[in-house]
């Protein structure tokens, strides 16, 4: 791993950012950054065009991640 990436992969949650790379969206979600493209891709993450640069706003991961869990939700069956 170069200099660079090692500090880029420790690189600290910033609150204030208003946009995130794939990158950086692929790391808040802790999955690779081709699934992350195919994810943006598939409209299933929230993401917009800055001139020529794809962006992730912070809460379309939120609401990601906020889908996943409603959809792998199991019913609680009663044990009576």
């Amino acid at each position: 791993m170069s200099e660079h990436s090692e500090a880029a992969a420790f690189r600290p949650y910033d609150p204030t950012l208003v946009l995130l790379t794939v990158e950086e969206a692929a790391r808040r979600l802790r999955i690779g950054r081709t699934l992350c493209y195919s994810l943006v891709s598939s409209g299933q993450l929230e993401s917009v065009v800055v001139g020529r640069l794809r962006r992730i706003p912070p809460e379309a991961v939120i609401e990601y991640v906020t889908r996943l869990r409603q959809s792998h939700r199991t019913p609680i069956t009663s044990a009576a």
